[in-house]
Parts: C-alpha cells; sequence; structure tokens
C-alpha cells in the first residue's frame, strides 16, 4: 500500500502511481470512446445528411482531434495533481523548443494533416498524383496519407508534400476526365472517312461518355502517317487509364478494319549511289 500512496512532488506537480494508473485508465477510455464515436461519425451520422465519404471522414477525423485535445486537458489534473495552465504553458515551450530542434517534420506533416482536412484539397476516394505517385486515397491521417496504387500497393506519403507540392486531383470536383488516344493513319487515307470511323470507336466503347461528345484533332504530319488524337471523356475509367484506352484502342482497330483505313508501318527510302572508280593512269 505504501508504494500506490507514494508522491513524488516536482515544484507544483504532484504524482503517484495512483494516478498514474487512474490516468492511463482514463485516457485508454476516451481513445476507445473517441475512435467509437468518429465511426458512429463518419459511416451513420454523416452519411445520412448527405455528405459524401471523403466530407464525412474529414469532419469526423476534426471532430475525433479535437475531442482528444478536450478530454487530455480534463485527464491531465487528475493523473498528475497539480497541473494547470501555467504547467502547460511550460510543457508548450519545451515541446516548441524540441520542435525546433528533432521534431520540425513531424510538426510540418502534423499541420499540413490539419489544413488538408480543413480546405479538403484531396479526400478519401480522390484519385490523385502527387510526387510520382499514381493511386487513390485511402486514409488521411494527422502525420501522412495513405494512397493505394492499381497495383494494389500502399504508399504512405507525407502530409507535407501535399502542401509544398504540386497535386493533380482528377476528381476533385467530379469523376468526369478527358483522355487522349493518339493514333496515325496512312496518307492515303480519306480524312472524312477516318473521323468518321474514330467517332464509331468512341461510340462503341460503353465507358466513354456521350456527354461530352468525343472529339477528333488532327494534330500534324509525321515522317509516316498523318497523326490524329481521339479524345474522350469518362466518369467510370478515370482510376484505371491503361483499361480505358485498352478499350478505346480496341474498337479503333475494329472500326478502321471495317471502314478500310489503314496504319502505316515506318518507312525509310535508302538511296545506293554508286561512284565509278578512278581511270588507272
Amino acid at each position: 500500500m505504501e508504494f500506490w500512496n507514494y508522491t513524488l512532488q516536482i515544484g507544483d506537480l504532484a504524482i503517484s502511481p495512483r494516478s498514474l494508473l487512474l490516468g492511463i485508465f482514463l485516457i485508454t477510455a476516451l481513445i476507445v470512446l473517441v475512435g467509437t464515436l468518429k465511426r458512429i461519425l463518419r459511416e451513420r451520422v454523416l452519411p445520412r445528411v448527405g455528405l459524401a465519404h471523403g466530407v464525412s471522414v474529414a469532419i469526423s477525423t476534426l471532430v475525433s482531434y479535437l475531442l482528444i485535445i478536450l478530454g487530455m486537458l480534463l485527464i491531465l489534473p487528475v493523473m498528475v495533481p497539480g497541473f494547470n495552465v501555467n504547467t502547460l504553458t511550460v510543457v508548450l515551450g519545451s515541446l516548441s523548443f524540441g520542435v525546433g530542434f528533432g521534431l520540425r517534420n513531424v510538426a510540418d506533416n502534423f499541420f499540413s494533416g490539419i489544413i488538408l482536412l480543413i480546405e479538403r484539397p484531396i479526400k478519401v476516394t480522390d484519385r490523385i498524383e502527387v510526387d510520382g505517385i499514381h493511386g487513390t486515397v485511402i486514409e488521411v491521417r494527422a502525420r501522412s496519407t495513405t494512397v493505394r496504387t492499381n497495383d494494389n500497393i500502399d504508399i504512405i506519403v507525407p502530409n507535407s508534400s501535399f502542401i509544398t507540392s504540386n497535386v493533380v486531383n482528377l476528381n476533385h470536383n467530379d469523376n468526369i476526365v478527358r483522355f487522349k488516344v493518339p493514333v496515325g493513319v496512312h496518307y492515303n487515307s480519306d480524312l472524312d472517312t477516318v473521323e468518321r470511323a474514330l467517332l464509331e470507336a468512341a461510340d462503341a466503347c460503353s465507358n466513354v461518355l456521350k456527354d461530352p461528345a468525343p472529339a477528333t484533332r488532327l494534330l500534324g504530319f509525321g515522317d509516316s502517317s498523318v497523326n490524329y488524337e481521339l479524345r474522350v471523356w469518362t466518369d467510370s475509367l478515370y482510376h484505371r487509364p491503361n483499361m480505358l484506352l485498352s478499350q478505346v484502342n480496341r474498337e479503333i482497330w475494329r472500326s478502321f478494319k471495317r471502314h478500310g483505313v489503314s496504319i502505316p508501318y515506318p518507312q525509310r527510302d535508302v538511296h545506293i549511289i554508286e561512284k565509278k572508280a578512278p581511270a588507272a593512269v
């Protein structure tokens, strides 16, 4: 019993095994309670008021951070009797000193995470590209964001990367994305027939939107072909661009076969010049 009643006095602070054990229990209960409330808000309450999944995740995460901060302010005086505002000021000053030396990156990522949750330039389910990483946002946490690639590989990206780098968000406002499909045709091809064949190929692809309508562009004249570009829009395969390009290219191949449009092979003309040997002297 003497062990539990032993008190370590540090200035105005009184620390005992009993208070520490009680504080640990309260902190554990706080974490469990906040986690449960966060899940209820994210999966039940907020979706019922018509909020998108990404917005629900951001709001529930911010609420959980706020509850943890308020809960810790209530638990610390119980865990460490004598803890008050002045003590908190000293602790924050010490933390700022530590941040200035070894925790700067952690602090940068944490505050960047807060900015991401408030401004929401990215949110869960968004298809993004940052620092050469292509994938879907799975989770936004305090220090980092999880991005899942098409290979089902999760990449942990520090939140500061989204603040300091250029971020491409394919569906920031909506899921409609345009893709450009290049194709070359033979110089003997009729241009009107080529454009009609390309539009028919786009119309035959189920994942290509009718509105906005597909369009063709004649980009220029190459060494071996007339270079076209078929521009199509999709709201279903924006996160799988290679699959959409494969589907469109297959339809282009079939349409060119029907219309007799040929895709040329690269050609080179080689001229051999024979020089007569000089006459013998």
